[in-house]
């Protein structure tokens, strides 16, 4: 016990002064999943929205896949920025900065599509920018937040705590695909983009004017030269050196691809395969699989770390969940006739994301304490990468072949290639 607490410290580059009281860290643990909430429901109203936008403004498959894609365009461009001015001057201010422009462009949405000439030579390419600053803004969302954790948690909670933070990714896009739905039915396309708009900007407002306002003289630690534990710059060479960064980078950026292009594409798949299944079915249970599965890869995480395996072997396993179960589920579902059993793998493979929060996703936290926020900003640009060529390749694969098949297989071959990448080269250990 004596010698988990030492290392724990020892790991530890926050200043005392700085950790949460329990209070605090319920305020913030709201604030923050309720954010990562928002965010994703604003993120995924335009791929359920694309078949109705995409009858109505006449869009081929291409098109659409064009625009999905278009979001990871700007989403890459602001990880590493985001975590860059996060560890310097604080999450919190990144954070709210950003969610003021994510907000009010998916409440302006409808209207910026509206604007856009149905001619391809103009409309496209409009739509496509807008989408493009909507993920830039959204870029930074992760990389401040595990900025915030690592300057104000302990070492040994940072890793559960944001890995349940990440739960509110499948929570949003379950709040998209049930009430979006549901509007989408009754009230038209529109509305979906200016309910969830308005979400945002009452969360934003919640986070400006409740949480930092109990929060001040934090902020002003976080600024505080005595208290901030960086060199004056973040010392990318030492880490791109490193085999373990590396690892962790492209497994990263390999199941992203898979849960990327489930995310862009899934409401259009079930509606091209089974058009008379209820789209709020679809657009929901698949999601519900998520937080209870990102709980269980907690359990099994502290479980191995109780029987003293080592935290590298720790992410290893995993992470090898994740990859094996999302591999298989996708081989089932290229074969998949019938609506139940596309339903049963499209759940397995988004609930095997849940292992993939406790493992790779917490990675950048165990290689570097003090610089969390830069790692991750560049573990999620590469991450975003294959956000946007992938969905926009899905959308090409479509137009091309009309085969899901040849979509989920590429996926598979992603997944394989960072499973072994991570098993071979990943660590856990701090780079010195």
């Amino acid at each position: 016990m004596e010698e988990r607490l030492k290392y724990s410290l020892l790991r530890d580059g926050t200043d005392n002064q700085n950790i949460w009281s329990r209070q605090e860290k319920r305020l913030w643990f709201c604030t923050l999943i309720l954010g990562t909430t928002t965010l994703y429901s604003t993120r995924t109203t335009m791929p359920l929205l694309v078949p109705a936008v995409a009858a109505e403004r006449k869009w081929t498959k291409t098109d659409s896949g064009t625009i999905l894609s278009s979001f990871f365009w700007g989403y890459t461009l602001t990880q590493v920025l985001g975590g860059y001015f996060s560890d310097r001057i604080g999450g919190q201010r990144v954070m709210l900065a950003a969610a003021i422009g994510w907000s009010l462009i998916t409440f302006w949405m409808p209207n910026f599509i509206l604007w856009a000439p149905k001619s391809l030579s103009w409309g496209i390419p409009f739509i496509v920018v807008v989408r493009i600053l909507n993920g830039a803004c959204q870029g930074v969302h992760f990389p401040s937040m595990i900025s915030i954790t690592s300057q104000n948690l302990c070492a040994s909670e940072r890793a559960s705590f944001f890995s349940m933070l990440t739960c509110g990714s499948a929570l949003g896009t379950l709040l998209t695909g049930t009430l979006g739905s549901i509007i989408l039915d009754y009230f038209g396309w529109p509305s979906v983009f200016r309910v969830i708009g308005f979400l945002g900007l009452v969360w934003t407002l919640c986070l400006r004017y409740y949480t930092m306002s109990l929060d001040k003289n934090r902020v002003v630690n976080v600024q505080c030269p005595k208290l901030v534990h960086h060199e004056a710059s973040v010392p990318w060479l030492r880490f791109l050196r490193r085999s373990s960064l590396w690892a962790c980078v492209i497994a990263h950026a390999c199941e992203m691809n898979c849960f990327f292009v489930l995310l862009s594409w899934l409401p259009t798949y079930f509606h091209d395969s089974f058009p008379t299944a209820k789209g709020w079915v679809v657009n929901m249970i698949p999601w519900l699989a998520l937080p209870p599965c990102t709980i269980l890869g907690k359990l099994l995480t502290d479980c191995l770390v109780a029987r003293k395996w080592s935290l590298t072997a720790v992410r290893k396993i995993v992470q090898s969940v994740c990859f094996l179960s999302q591999n298989i589920a996708l081989a089932f579902l290229c074969h998949a006739t019938d609506f139940g059993t596309a339903l049963i793998c499209m759940t397995i493979i988004i609930g095997g994301s849940g292992f993939h929060n406790n493992g790779v996703t917490v990675n950048p936290q165990d290689l570097s304490p003090t610089y969390s926020g830069s790692v991750f900003g560049l573990m999620n640009t590469m991450g975003a990468v294959p956000g946007f060529l992938g969905v926009y390749l899905a959308g090409y694969i479509l137009e091309l072949t009309q085969s899901w098949t040849v979509v989920f297989s590429t996926s598979i071959a992603f997944n394989l290639f960072g499973w072994i990448v991570f098993t071979l080269f990943g660590s856990a250990e701090v780079i010195q």
